[in-house]
C-alpha cells in the first residue's frame, strides 16, 4: 500500500519519540548516550527539527535491532516529500 502522494511521510523522529524510546524504558540522556550524540541532537531530532543522518541511522539501528534501512528510508522519503511539495524538484 502506497500513502497518499499529498500525505507527508511521517519524520523518523516522531517514530522514535511515540513509540521507540517509550518501548526502551530508558531516559533521553541514556539513549543520547547509547547512540554517541548530545542530548540536544537527541532532542531536536524527536522534535523533527533536524534530519535522521546516515551515521545516526546506523546507530538507532544497531540500538533497536532493525539495522539502519529503515530509518534512512523514512528520512529520504519525508525529505523527498518535503522537496518535492516546495518545487524543488
Amino acid at each position: 500500500m502506497r500513502p497518499a502522494p499529498n500525505r507527508c511521510p511521517t519524520h523518523p523522529g516522531e517514530i522514535l519519540r511515540e513509540d521507540v524510546l517509550p518501548a526502551l524504558g530508558k531516559t533521553k540522556g541514556e539513549i543520547a548516550a547509547l547512540l554517541g550524540i548530545s542530548r540536544q541532537h537527541l532532542h531536536d531530532v524527536l522534535s523533527e527539527s533536524k534530519p535522521i543522518s546516515p551515521v545516526v541511522a546506523v546507530r538507532i539501528g544497531k540500538l533497536c535491532g532493525n539495522g539502519p534501512t529503515l530509518w534512512n528510508r523514512m528520512q529520504s522519503a519525508y525529505d523527498e516529500w518535503h522537496h518535492i511539495n516546495a518545487g524543488d524538484i
